[in-house]
């Protein structure tokens, strides 16, 4: 706890004695240079800046990675002309006057330019929180590596430790656990990016299996992880085993539905019978599946609406899986004709207006039936077949109509509707 205590005194005792060192008359000049370094680098960026940006506008073919360095690298202007200048202002003044009185300024320079460079490498990074992490973290990591204060900074941070029996923990080893784990996040993130790439092109694995491997690969790398930036802190694993089945048992109580969905969603992985792409019907609910989640599966409707389907749901309920087996999906359209029409016609004219509609089928071909002999009409029924129910199927059935209706209209075939007949009596002559 003392040692705790005395850490503000002793990076003040270090702040102070560099600021004291800012007031010797050379070291103000070079303050001086450094600001109107500052000034003339912000002023030549508001020129070049929309120059820039209009030029990288029309670049074209370029790859996302690419993208976002080409835009860090542009948003920096500013930046990357102040490293220029004070570098060149550096090595002016190395030649026309003392090392000593150019000191600061190459220190400046040198860390300009790393944090420069840092900031423009951190755009790798997609999550923002390990990007702000990795920025700030390595900022401040070359700025005191440059002012020779890392060995003094290293023990301060040493010297604030608790201990705990045998185990002692200082924020050295903390900043060191977490340094590392970002490490290990960032090189996951990579790797898995790089096997979901690789894994998207293969036609012999299935989506469910490619889903599946990524799972299993992303959760076994980010626990292999964990594990190594415990240990890189000098964490014993083995005092945690009797706590953790605890916890696990508390967690698995109090977590039974989250448990479930996962479990649910890696049999819905293993039995294939749910995977991106199908075209699925659960209760109200009709669209084509999106992504599956550890908790949830994605179904995306004709209107746009995105629905969370929770997995246990899939595996519980009833659910209508139009391209299971197939993509090959059959629909019915009701019809009448007037009782003057030839049924056999209207067959045959049928099946050939039903076989001109782009998204039907060739092979089976639609067919057309007789289904009964109604009030007012002859019923019959139009059958056929498609292979795309991604596409909607309220729109190829609006479409099939129209077919009807021109063909139709084109043999002179009636669709009768209901029709009532109404008698006006005469009033009855009252007797006199």
């Amino acid at each position: 706890m003392e040692a705790l205590l005395s850490i503000p005194g002793e990076i003040w005792q270090m702040i102070d004695s560099f600021v004291l060192n800012m007031f010797q008359t050379w070291r103000l000049y070079q303050v001086s240079i450094l600001l109107a370094i500052f000034v003339a680098s912000h002023l030549l960026a508001k020129v070049i800046h929309p120059k820039l940006d209009l030029w990288m506008r029309g670049l074209g073919g370029l790859k996302a990675a690419q993208l976002r360095i080409l835009i860090s690298i542009v948003r920096r202007t500013r930046g990357l002309l102040y490293v220029g200048i004070v570098w060149a202002v550096y090595f002016t003044m190395q030649e026309i006057t003392w090392p000593s009185r150019s000191f600061l300024i190459g220190q400046f320079a040198a860390i300009s330019t790393a944090w420069t460079f840092v900031a423009i490498a951190a755009r790798i990074i997609r999550n923002p929180m390990i990007r702000r992490v990795f920025r700030y973290g390595l900022w401040t990591y070359i700025t005191a590596e440059i002012l020779g204060a890392t060995d003094n900074i290293i023990q301060i941070l040493d010297s604030a430790a608790i201990s705990i029996g045998d185990f002692r923990l200082s924020l050295l080893i903390i900043i060191k656990g977490v340094a590392s784990l970002l490490i290990m996040l960032i090189l996951v993130r990579w790797a898995t990016a790089q096997i979901s790439r690789r894994l998207q092109p293969v036609e012999e694995i299935s989506p469910s299996m490619k889903v599946l491997t990524e799972k299993f690969v992303r959760l076994g790398l980010y626990t292999l992880a964990i594990v190594i930036a415990l240990q890189s802190i000098g964490f014993d694993l083995t005092s945690i085993t009797v706590l953790s089945g605890a916890i696990g048992l508390g967690i698995g109580f109090g977590m039974q539905k989250v448990v479930s969905n996962l479990v649910s969603g890696i049999i819905l992985l293993l039995d294939k019978s749910i995977k991106p792409g199908d075209v699925i019907s659960l209760g109200d609910t009709f669209g084509w599946i999106t992504g599956l989640g550890a908790r949830y599966v994605s179904v995306v409707t004709r209107e746009g609406k995105e629905h969370l389907i929770p997995n246990e749901n899939l595996i519980t309920g009833e659910v209508v899986n139009w391209t299971f087996s197939s993509n090959l999906v059959r629909l019915d359209i009701p019809f009448g004709v007037a009782y003057s029409s030839d049924p056999h016609q209207v067959r045959e004219i049928a099946k050939e207006a039903a076989g001109n509609v782009k998204r039907i089928v060739k092979v089976p071909l639609p067919q057309c039936h007789i289904v009964g002999f109604g009030d007012s009409s002859i019923d019959l029924k139009l059958r056929f077949w498609i292979r795309d129910p991604s596409a909607g199927l309220t729109n190829v059935r609006g479409d099939t109509y129209l077919a009807l209706w021109d063909a139709f209209k084109e043999h002179g075939i009636e669709i009768p509707f209901p029709r009532r007949d109404v008698s006006i009596l005469e009033p009855a002559t009252p007797k006199a």
